[in-house]
């Protein structure tokens, strides 16, 4: 990613290609949202290498904003977002006959542990529904309204997501 025989738009290409999906693999919740933001940020300076300070005249490290300056593309949170709710949609249209279904809005059994119960994906979803302005009622009905659907999918796209303290 540092090599200088690519161009920059070359190795975005490949992060988004080859290495974002490996790494969202397992990401399924967004406890690890920081961890992702952070690995986002290294992949991206690696990409952009470093700046030419105006004042100092030293090569310097790109700051948080000035990456998200330059890459114009949705951060990798909002990718697990999105990803998370467009695999919602297509759940809750594929109905209760389907095994997977169950898994999005089922409850576990069983002895429920001493700490914090674990959120659900359904969980998830509501929580991703609720920053994106509250949307109200069933989200199961709404995700079979392909088109308003859809539309929240992309929202969740562009949703400005606030910059977290301590990453650098």
């Amino acid at each position: 990613m540092s090599s200088s025989l690519l161009s920059k738009k070359l190795k975005i290409k490949i992060y988004r290609t080859i290495i974002l999906p490996v790494v969202l693999y397992g990401s399924l919740t967004l406890r690890e949202k920081r961890r992702l933001r952070v690995f986002e940020n290294r992949v991206l300076r690696r990409v952009f290498g470093p700046k030419r300070d105006e004042v100092t005249e030293e090569w310097r490290k790109l700051h948080n904003e000035e990456l998200s300056d330059r890459y114009s593309l949705p951060n990798i949170v909002q990718v697990v977002k999105s990803r998370r709710m467009r695999w919602a949609g297509h759940v809750a249209c594929v109905g209760e006959r389907r095994g997977v279904h169950r898994v999005l809005v089922g409850k576990p059994e069983g002895k429920r542990a001493m700490e914090r119960p674990r959120r659900r994906w359904e969980d998830n979803i509501k929580m991703d529904l609720q920053e994106m302005g509250g949307a109200c009622g069933d989200w199961m009905e709404l995700a079979e309204d392909r088109d308003r659907w859809g539309e929240l999918v992309s929202t969740v796209m562009n949703l400005w997501v606030p910059k977290m303290q301590g990453i650098s």
